[in-house]
């Protein structure tokens, strides 16, 4: 795995391992947990102090860390997203537009914005206008609420007229070729490992630990994909789209690596417990999306 921010390191941790796990973790589970992915301890026990102090994880004099509900939400949504692409939502033809206007002294809360924006699946047509294929209305609305905005966004839903095409439209505000080689990229990339591990993994040959290594690995690399992708209705996407192929591989794979993975993190936490720490425990994850 190339070089990556610690922080983000963090964030997959929870998402993908602590989530659905009840109470804090040691920070003594933490530094393992981490420790394959070339954190020491100094820099374990720094970036979740930062975390901390941003606000997306709690602390206790105890030296336990748990998710604060600003971070909590903030897993939740990308989970959601990775899990239920809408590619297969039906297309009315109408668009959701977006204009805001916010001064140049506000640029921060601007900049904010258009990432919040891309979050949701809008691409920018310029000038402060933004659209969707998808109805939106409630995710602005709490955006809105949530950023303090009110009066600084004016949304509409609507059809194109004369001569604007979907086709043209989607290719001004939307990268969907670079999107589609990324797909490629990781098709190539682990359609090979899941070869390599699909009758190790069910026969017991691989380590626990090296499941757990692999599947944070690969929900690493896919959670980028929410952060580029529109999810654009599947008539508005292209012949060859490699998101839907992607997402398979990505589901089969995973799914294979959840049980061995989750009885490694259940040892490192058991273990943690021994040394009079509390054990934390297990809860049901939500249901994943299958083909």
């Amino acid at each position: 795995m190339p070089a990556i921010r610690p922080q983000d390191l963090v964030f997959t941790l929870f998402g993908e391992y602590l989530l659905h796990r009840a109470g804090p973790v040691p920070v003594r589970s933490l530094i393992r947990l981490l420790s394959p992915f070339g954190l020491s301890d100094g820099a374990v026990r720094t970036v979740l102090s930062r975390m901390a102090s941003k606000r997306w994880l709690s602390s206790s004099p105890r030296g336990h860390y748990g998710l604060t509900v600003r971070g909590r939400k903030l897993l939740e949504a990308g989970e959601a997203k990775i899990l239920h692409a809408r590619w297969d939502a039906e297309w009315d033809g109408r668009w959701f537009l977006l204009a805001y206007s916010i001064p140049e002294e506000a640029r921060q809360v601007r900049d904010r914005l258009r990432d919040r924006l891309a979050w949701l699946g809008f691409g920018s047509l310029g000038n402060g206008l933004w659209i969707s294929p998808h109805d939106v209305t409630s995710e602005v609305s709490d955006l809105a609420t949530e950023m303090k905005l009110g009066g600084r966004l004016v949304c509409f839903r609507g059809v194109g007229v004369g001569e604007t095409d979907p086709a043209r439209l989607v290719s001004t505000c939307w990268d969907l070729a670079g999107i589609n080689r990324r797909y490629e990229r990781f098709i190539g990339r682990w359609a090979k490992r899941f070869m390599k591990y699909r009758d190790s993994v069910p026969a017991g040959e691989a380590s626990l630990e090296q499941c757990y290594v692999l599947r944070f690995r690969l929900i690493h690399e896919y959670r980028e994909f929410p952060l580029l992708d529109p999810y654009l209705p599947r008539v508005l996407l292209p012949g060859d789209w490699g998101g839907e192929c992607a997402a398979h591989l990505f589901r089969v794979f995973h799914d294979m690596l959840v049980e061995p993975a989750d009885r490694w993190v259940d040892s490192v936490l058991v273990s943690s417990s021994r040394g009079g720490e509390r054990p934390v425990r297990r809860l049901a994850r939500a249901t994943r999306a299958r083909d």
